[in-house]
């Protein structure tokens, strides 16, 4: 089981889904039992990655549970997944909320059950395979899957402002998106030209980097690092492009809000750290003083935001500003405890901000 572990938790929320849509069409079947199934499910995915802290044993920096098939071969993309001490924790951090977030729901929803469950179970599956994937093409994929649902949960079970809130949301996060396509496509042109192999693949891309034979020059090197913090500042989201994020909140459902806090903006902070300090550490350190005054103006604009505001799903909102400046500031400190600390406050503000929701 442990080989295909990781498959194993991407397919738990998504036969999840299946099963509530299949039951809603059986005879007798009832609305209220949707919410037994997806609790039932989200609660064994959880289950299910307790088991990568009993093999992760020692040497968090590696990748464990390493699972890679070729699957578009005609273009070099891989079904590459694999968890380090990073992700790990991410991953975990996900499956544990979504149970609390059906349960959270299990009285507040009751129109369209089986739609709504099944959509929150959708969504558990995409953010898993954001947090295990290893290959650049599947990463996106998985990234923009987790906006599908997340959309029609606020456009449908949302607040009055609902579909204002979802349509912002959802324009935002795919525009920051489509310009990390254009850097994903451009590093594959890049290492084909150098190395004759086009490839996806994060590890060999990284590999292709340290051993100099991939010759991506600065001015390159500025642009794909600024196609790819784009789209993850969006999402984290840092100051000035956090705008979207309060009408999130603020509409969406609780269980809604629970995961966009406690998952979906770790999204963000997670693909700085592996994917812009990974594959462009020379002009992450240029940018560093730029993302660290933005950080501070983040950290204290949310604060001073959130104290005023009457509404208290606004509150957390602007007070998860506030937070995730921390965690960027401690990103691109470039020191060890820095990143220890980003990482512990990831951590920290899932479970904290779902607990106030």
């Amino acid at each position: 089981m442990q080989t295909h572990l990781l498959t194993i938790l991407i397919l738990l929320p998504l036969v999840g889904a299946a099963t509530a849509v299949v039951y809603s069409f059986t005879p007798g079947g009832r609305e209220s039992h949707h919410r037994w199934i997806a609790f039932g499910f989200s609660t064994l995915t959880f289950l299910a990655s307790l088991l990568m802290i009993k093999g992760s044993g020692a040497g968090l920096g590696a990748f464990r549970f390493e699972e890679n098939y070729s699957w578009i071969s005609a273009i070099g993309a891989r079904y590459h997944l694999a968890v380090d001490g990073i992700s790990l924790w991410l991953v975990i951090l996900t499956t544990l909320l979504m149970p609390i977030a059906v349960l959270s729901s299990w009285t507040a929803i009751t129109k369209r059950q089986m739609i709504y469950y099944a959509l929150m179970l959708l969504l558990e599956s995409a953010m898993i395979g954001v947090f295990v994937s290893l290959d650049l093409l599947l990463f996106y994929l998985f990234f923009e899957a987790s906006l599908v649902p997340m959309f029609f949960l606020i456009g449908i079970w949302g607040g009055e402002r609902r579909i204002y809130a979802a349509v912002k949301f959802f324009i935002y996060t795919a525009v920051g998106s489509l310009l990390m396509l254009v850097g994903i496509i451009a590093l594959y042109f890049i290492h084909q030209q150098a190395t004759g192999i086009g490839t996806f693949d994060y590890v060999l891309l990284t590999a292709t980097l340290k051993a100099n034979a991939l010759a991506i020059s600065p001015r390159a090197e500025f642009w794909l690092f600024l196609a790819f913090a784009f789209a993850f500042c969006i999402k984290v989201p840092l100051w000035p492009l956090h705008t979207w994020l309060p009408d999130a909140h603020t509409e969406a459902p609780t269980a809604g809000s629970v995961i966009l806090a406690g998952v979906l903006l770790k999204m963000g902070t997670y693909g700085l750290l592996r994917f812009n300090f990974g594959m462009f550490p020379n002009a992450s350190r240029s940018f560093a003083p730029i993302m660290i005054t933005l950080a501070v103006i983040g950290i204290i604009y949310g604060a001073l935001v959130a104290m005023v505001q009457p509404d208290v799903k606004r509150l957390v909102a602007y007070s998860s500003v506030s937070h995730m400046g921390f965690v960027v500031l401690g990103l691109f400190s470039f020191t060890e405890q820095g990143m220890q600390g980003a990482l512990y406050q990831m951590l920290n503000h899932g479970v904290s901000t779902g607990a106030l929701f």
